[in-house]
């Protein structure tokens, strides 16, 4: 799986985390409202690839998923909490969970296809 692959994958997880999210709440299905919510999480993601350098091996879980995975959600829970975005703690735990889920669980099943394809 190439690294650019690898990126559209983490995006489109926290593009779906947003879209999940915002219908969940009946909030407006306007494009602008869903950028406000997706750029905190999409420029913490910018921040783990930056310091995990997921490019070099991006099918790892360990450290680069972990990496990204960590720096997705704080760095977007830091991002909403300084530009007045709510952080309560349930959005905290979901955020936590659901990006976990995603963010490590592609990673995982691109894994078992590598491998089911080597045997």
């Amino acid at each position: 799986m190439g690294n650019r692959v690898a990126a559209v994958a983490d995006v489109l997880c926290v593009l779906v985390f947003v879209g999940i999210g915002r219908a969940s709440h009946d909030e407006a299905g306007s494009v602008t409202g869903f950028l406000g919510t997706a750029w905190p999480f999409l420029a913490g993601l910018a921040a783990g690839w930056g310091v995990t350098r997921a490019w070099r091996r991006p099918l790892a879980v360990w450290p680069v998923g972990a990496g990204v995975w960590a720096a997705t959600v704080a760095g977007g829970m830091a991002l909403r909490a300084v530009s007045g975005q709510g952080v309560a703690v349930a959005f905290v735990i979901v955020a936590c969970l659901f990006l976990g889920l995603a963010l490590l669980g592609w990673r995982l099943a691109a894994l078992g296809v590598r491998r089911q394809r080597a045997a």
